[in-house]
């Protein structure tokens, strides 16, 4: 079958919201699930899904509210929400085990999906997606947590999204955000990333509720018993200049028992772009074994 010179688009429902993924191909092969983190979309997967589709039948997933994927009523947008997505297509893709590589949150969704089932997952791959690290991590009281939700919420909802002039501002605030990134990668992310107004101006796709995290999420204790259900070999990144702890030291890499970590180095969160071609490689040696 001839490649594909770009992914097809399609839409599939989840908690009665109409989510998008694309489709890499390839027809026959093993298949793969790529998914994004936060405040980001599918499309940031694109130099990965082209360099893997020879081996796999590459999906990549825009989460709720992110992309071209709907936005949640109420604002929900729980990391078990994204997991029941994530379920949800493979589901329907219906080729397991399944081979999943997620970043950040996606990262997370990853892992706490492979550890609720842990018969569909055949290997993982995951770029800083393993939580906040225990410093962070702290179990508030849930009247706290309740209270900040619902402070957060009105806080959003008496905000305006912020817009750019044109796609040059917006590039701007991409790199200004992630400054490891080339100016080619900064565009494309900001091209898929965002929607024209009528004035003109420019807006990133992403609702600004999915920023608000959701008062009754897993707390430390049940994300560890989660991830500790993990059978399949799991890939953990970290670049060295990012922002997170190393998972190593702070005891996070530990809960997933059948790991490797691979630390990158003049890497920030975003391993996949900052240091692609270190990612790939260690990525496919790690497919191949």
């Amino acid at each position: 079958m001839e490649r594909r010179l770009e992914p097809v688009s399609h839409f599939f429902y989840s908690h009665r919201l109409k989510l998008q993924f694309w489709d890499w191909g390839t027809d026959g092969k093993p298949a793969m699930i790529l998914v994004h983190g936060g405040l980001d979309h599918a499309r940031n997967w694109d130099w990965v899904a082209r360099a893997l589709r020879d081996d796999y039948h590459v999906y990549a997933l825009d989460l709720r509210g992110h992309g071209n994927s709907a936005w949640a009523p109420g604002a929900l947008y729980s990391v078990a929400e994204h997991v029941l997505d994530l379920s949800a297509l493979a589901d329907i893709i219906q080729a397991f085990p399944i081979t999943i590589i997620g970043h950040s949150l996606g990262g997370m969704v990853t892992l706490l999906y492979a550890g609720v089932y842990p018969e569909r997952v055949k290997k993982i791959v995951t770029i800083e997606g393993l939580g906040p690290p225990p410093t962070h991590a702290v179990n508030r009281p849930a009247s706290e947590r309740l209270r900040g939700w619902i402070e957060s919420i009105r806080k959003a909802e008496n905000r305006t999204a912020h817009s750019y002039p044109n796609l040059a501002a917006a590039v701007a605030r991409m790199k200004e955000a992630n400054p490891f990134l080339k100016d080619e990668v900064a565009e494309h992310l900001t091209l898929h990333g965002t929607n024209w107004n009528a004035d003109g101006s420019i807006i990133w796709k992403f609702d600004n509720y999915a920023r608000i995290f959701a008062p009754y999420g897993m707390n430390i204790d049940d994300a560890r018993e989660v991830l500790s259900k993990i059978t399949c070999p799991t890939l953990l990144f970290w670049g060295r200049e990012s922002w997170s702890q190393d998972p190593e030291i702070d005891g996070r890499a530990s809960v997933v028992r059948n790991h490797r970590l691979v630390k990158v180095e003049k890497a920030g969160h975003w391993v996949h772009h900052d240091q692609l071609a270190v990612f790939l490689k260690e990525t496919k040696q790690f497919l191949e074994e």
